[in-house]
Formats: structure tokens, C-alpha cells, sequence
């Protein structure tokens, strides 16, 4: 059996309803997951491509949140709908997908302005 070429990570975390930062997988039925499997069997590359379960990705308000590996990309507000055009695009052309991408500037950013409570700015001190 050959190396992945693709890792897929779907984040699957469950919190309590109402939790202030959201919640990836409020079901907590993988169904993200599942539709990924059964998309990269359907156009062929289940040998190839590995779409896995994961723990939080700590990117909760942009959940559901999914990182694409070699290619370091991350997409956030993920729906099963999104599925076959993540694989088609992005797993066999190569191509980001800007409106499902998460900004740099917000991967791993407490003052990312989408966190939910995230710190205020320090307000700028001036001269007298």
C-alpha cells in the first residue's frame, strides 16, 4: 500500500449546546467525516486520500472546521454540501477554496475577531 497523498482532518469536538465558542459536531454523528470517505471512494481515491476524525483544531468559531494535508489548508464553516467540491477543487486540482478558507490571521489567534470573547485591544496611549 502506498503513502497517503492527502490527509483530511475533520474536526468532530462536541460541546454542550449554547457553548460560547461553538461547537464542530453538535450531533456528534461525524457525518462531515462520513462524507468525506464516501466522496474521495466515489471518485477513486480511497487507497490515496485519508479523511480522519479529529479532536478539536482549537478553530471552534469557524466550525465546522477541516485542515487538508500536504497543502496546510484550512476551511471553516464546513458543510456536507462543500464535500464533493473540496475533493473536486481542492484534493484532485489543487485549488483553495477562498470562501470555505480560514484567514491566516485567524488560525491560532486569541484576538481573532470571530472568537467569541476574544480580548479587546489595548486602547493606544497618547502624548500629552
Amino acid at each position: 500500500m502506498s503513502a497517503f497523498k492527502h490527509h483530511i482532518f475533520i474536526c468532530g469536538n462536541v460541546r454542550e449546546p449554547g457553548h460560547k465558542r461553538g461547537c464542530c459536531d453538535p450531533e456528534g454523528k461525524q457525518a462531515l467525516k462520513e462524507a468525506f470517505k464516501a466522496e474521495l471512494r466515489r471518485v477513486g481515491l480511497g487507497p490515496t486520500a485519508r479523511a480522519n476524525h479529529a479532536g478539536c483544531l482549537d478553530q471552534c468559531e469557524h466550525g465546522p472546521t477541516v485542515v487538508i494535508y500536504p497543502m496546510g489548508v484550512w476551511y471553516g464553516h464546513v458543510t456536507v454540501e462543500d464535500v464533493p467540491r473540496i475533493v473536486a477543487k481542492t484534493i484532485l486540482g489543487g485549488e483553495i477554496l477562498n470562501d470555505l478558507q480560514i484567514a491566516d490571521g485567524c488560525l491560532n489567534n486569541p484576538k481573532c475577531p470571530h472568537r467569541g470573547g476574544a480580548p479587546k485591544a489595548e486602547p493606544e496611549q497618547t502624548r500629552d
